[in-house]
């Protein structure tokens, strides 16, 4: 802290002295060019080619002609469009509309270009000036005593600036721009290639640095840097003719190097890591053609997608390796290191902004959200007409830093436009510390969303660590079937493709141009293109997310990239992995099928099983009770604990049943499709056990607080005592009701109905089933059966899922209607029942199976 009160202090003292306020104003920006920044009589003296650069005109007389052409062009093309308008006779709201959008449009640029020329000169400013010229967005050493001022290094980083131009064309060229062409040809825009590639004069700033000496082995040295990048960079592009440039690039994050192996040869560092922990805040000014024709989007698209070029770099889990010593092996700097893999559940949200404008006001929204974890991305799918929704949507992503890490979640409404355009607006945004689930092995939280007016969104995070034990392998999968989603995972594959070797030529006299296409299951991954060669060195690793490694395989194929032909292929089945020492084989060849008999590859794989952080056992892996914490994050044991003391043993008359007794026989002799449900759901190893037909296992419910005195409106609450058509003639509906806790799911069968009423033999009912959960109502929560026709015993086998959490269930209600679809004026009310949810047995691994009378709609109203 010595250091940073000392800075302040030095800062205060500097500006009673040294900086006129004049210069403060400008470095604030209030003139909004940076050119006009007027330096200190010490940075004069020190930046002497500085200041004659800044007297020398920048633009040539060419470049004032074209300036004055684009500017008469301009404005007769203005005058034209109003007179065009007027000859036409159209609605003055043709021409408003486009000024209303141009002014907005104007606006907007403005504001972005003061805040990148306010960046600017802070950039150009000493570390004692950033601190006057920006009070609200100090350096990293200001704040956090663990971090230190590193200004030495921005002087080096000012020295050697110059020759980091080389450099970055290199990189520009070779990674950035093939990857933007192929992004690009997805949008049906060709010919993109850089012309032009200079920095610039100014250099990144270092706000601060931050060493870690825990938890950090033996042979590396691991560093946090907070990077700011403000440039006057110059590079000009061209793109299906049309010619335009990127200037005034900024980039802002936190930067991890890791400097390993550490060796006893000089430099003692064999190589470096560099990445982003996050995604940095990328912001840059397009300028030319491209952005005189932005019609629509077509500057949006080029900054989505060079955007998601910088991620595939530098963003974990992608990262930027370089090898210091000849000596290094390339698999210990460029094989993806990845420290567990996080299970994110999207559950729903509450309360979001409206945003859609309807012809009575304000409407309502149309959800969606978009989850990062660094360069990866995950979407939900979007609710329409809602500022409740629920997604129930299940991703997994890979971690490779817990420690500076964070989940991001952003929600969006929905809004219908052109490709690539961002027209949707903002509902707020959401950030959870990786390292925190990583202590509690799962969170279950509700979030307030920030830069919203109001809005929750609920989170379900489940860490996983990296096991090399195959045994763990039958718990994962146990967990994987017991949750029902099919694209979650058990295992994750690592591959590093090192180079291959004596490919065949793909053409005549010509060395082929090979890359390599890998699969695992739904996800594929390319290497780069290698020109000319049949050697190839690709030095390159991938990550995939195995269902399940007893069936799965890894597929190969080498591609020639000008002929399209296949030099050769390789499926590697998983399951030869789990049979090696740890799980792996490194560098090994592996003869390539459809090639030469001496064509091959090296490469190596590493196989780790998904395994619970955490040592609370769930419920639904095993049948122990314990004090564990369910997936909702609140304690069990009064549920998953729960004994049946008294169950109730109800003989139920089966004379009077024929049509009932009859389908049930015809049900003995298959499957029931709800007992293979429940079988899934249950958290015993044995099969769900079904009740007979004549007896019913259930402890009798808890009063409901609406009963009468005498407690006659207790007969609903249980399994029917009274004869086979109810105690109100209205039949009878067989429920299975069960909740899953790992799951946080109410799963409801509509199995049957027997004996409905038959009034006039000549219109029998068409019955089906609605239900609801209350309180509320909503439309959300109404499911609906199909329609039986004819039929006074229908069969239905319907499941049903409510996505609800364990406090919302004890205070909820599940109503069934019962209705018939022959009516004139809608459908007929036949019966009713409602169910209280805070039943115990519900939450047990059978859940409640029973029959319940059919009572008259009055009774509910």
């Amino acid at each position: 802290m010595s250091d940073t009160t000392s800075g302040i202090s030095d800062a205060g003292e500097y500006s009673n002295s040294s900086i006129p306020a004049s210069e403060v104003d400008s470095l604030l920006g209030e003139t909004g060019s940076t050119n006009n920044v007027e330096m200190t009589g010490a940075s004069k003296e020190q930046n002497p080619e500085k200041v004659e650069a800044e007297n020398t005109p920048i633009h040539s007389t060419g470049d004032d002609i074209s300036s004055l052409v684009y500017s008469f062009a301009k404005k007769v093309v203005t005058v034209g469009i109003i007179y065009f308008v007027g000859y036409m006779g159209w609605s003055v709201a043709w021409l408003i509309t486009p000024v209303i959008l141009s002014v907005a449009r104007e606006q907007w640029r403005t504001k972005n270009e003061t805040r990148r020329n306010v960046a600017k000169a802070s950039a150009l400013a000493n570390d004692k000036e950033v601190i006057l010229a920006r009070l609200g967005d100090l350096p990293a050493w200001v704040f956090f005593p663990d971090v230190e001022r590193c200004e030495w290094l921005n002087k080096i980083l000012k020295q050697v600036w110059p020759n980091a131009n080389f450099f970055a064309k290199n990189l520009i060229k070779e990674s950035i721009e093939p990857n933007i062409q192929q992004a690009l040809a997805g949008y049906k825009l060709n010919g993109f290639k850089f012309d032009r590639m200079i920095l610039g004069t100014i250099p990144p700033r270092i706000g601060g640095v931050k060493v870690y000496e825990k938890n950090v082995a033996r042979n590396e040295i691991i560093m946090d840097l907070d990077l700011f990048y403000a440039g006057d960079c110059d590079i000009n592009f061209s793109l299906s003719g049309l010619r335009g440039g990127i200037k005034d690039f900024q980039i802002h994050g936190t930067v991890r190097v890791i400097m390993k192996p550490l060796i006893s040869q000089m430099p003692l560092v064999g190589g470096l890591q560099i990445f982003f922990l996050n995604n940095p805040n990328i912001d840059f000014n397009l300028v030319g053609v491209v952005d005189l024709l932005d019609m629509p989007g077509l500057s949006d698209i080029l900054r989505k997608i060079i955007v998601e070029q910088v991620a595939a770099i530098m963003v974990l889990p992608n990262k930027l390796p370089i090898i210091l010593n000849d000596g290094v092996p390339a698999l210990s700097l460029k094989m993806p290191e990845p420290e567990g893999v996080l299970r994110i559940h999207v559950v729903e949200a509450k309360d979001l902004m409206k945003k859609d404008i309807s012809v009575l006001g304000k409407g309502k929204s149309d959800p969606y959200a978009i989850v990062s974890v660094g360069a990866q991305q995950f979407r939900t799918q979007t609710i329409d007409n809602t500022v409740n929704p629920k997604w129930d949507y299940w991703c997994e992503a890979e971690v490779n830093a817990t420690l500076g890490q964070e989940i991001e979640l952003n929600l969006w409404d929905w809004d219908p436009g052109f490709p690539g355009v961002q027209n949707d607006d903002y509902l707020g945004r959401a950030t959870v510390e990786i390292s925190s689930v990583t202590k509690n092995g799962e969170i279950d939280t509700w979030l307030t969303l920030e830069q919203a007016k109001h809005g929750l969104v609920h989170l379900r995070l489940t860490w996983f660590t990296l096991s090399a034990d195959k045994n763990d392998l039958k718990a994962a999968l146990e967990e994987t079937q017991l949750l029902r989603v099919t694209s979650m995972s058990t295992a994750l594959l690592t591959v590093f493709i090192d180079s291959a070797k004596n490919l065949p030529q793909a053409r005549q006299q010509s060395q082929p141009d090979p890359y390599m296409i890998l699969s695992v299951g739904k996800k594929t991954e390319q290497t780069s293109i290698q020109m000319r060669t049949d050697a190839p060195v690709w030095e390159q690793g991938f990550t995939f997310l195995v269902g399940n490694p007893d069936n799965d395989t890894l597929q190969l194929k080498v591609v020639d990239q000008k002929t399209g032909n296949t030099l050769g292929t390789l499926m590697f089945i998983l399951s030869t992995l789990m049979e090696k020492k740890n799980l792996e084989l490194m560098s090994q060849p592996f003869q390539l099928q459809k090639s030469g008999p001496e064509t091959k590859i090296i490469m190596s794989l590493s196989l780790r099983i998904l395994k619970r952080a955490s040592d609370v056992v769930d419920d639904a892996v095993s049948d122990k009770t314990s004090t564990s914490e369910g997936y909702g994050g609140e304690s069990t044991l009064s549920r998953s604990s729960s004994i049946r003391t008294a169950p109730a043993t109800v003989a139920e008359s089966t004379t009077s049943e024929p049509v009932v007794a009859s389908s049930i026989k015809k049900q003995e002799s298959r499957k029931s499709t709800s007992s293979g449900i429940v079988d899934q759901m249950s958290i015993q190893e044995e099969p769900f056990v079904m009740s007979t037909l004549n007896t019913v296992m259930m402890a009798t419910p808890p009063r409901s607080p609406n009963l009468s005195e005498n407690g006659t409106e207790l007969l609903r609450r249980s399994p029917s005592t009274t004869s086979s058509v109810g105690s109100s003639g209205l039949g009878r509906i067989q429920l299975t009701v069960a909740f899953s806790v790992q799951r946080q799911r109410l799963l409801v069968i509509i199995h049957k109905i027997s004996n409905i009423p038959q009034k006039d033999p000549t219109n029998i009912p068409d019955p089906y089933v609605k239900l609801y959960l209350l309180p509320g109502r909503s439309k959300e929560s109404k499911r609906k059966t199909n329609v039986v026709k004819d039929n006074c015993d229908p069969v239905f086998d319907a499941t049903f899922e409510y996505v609800i959490s364990n406090a919302e269930l004890i205070s909820s209600e599940l109503e069934i209607t019962v209705c018939t679809q022959k009516g004139f004026f809608g459908s007929p009310v036949i019966g009713m029942q409602k169910l209280t949810l805070n039943d115990p047995d519900i939450v047990s691994p059978q859940g409640v199976k029973a029959w319940y009378d059919l009572l008259p709609e009055s009774k509910f109203e």
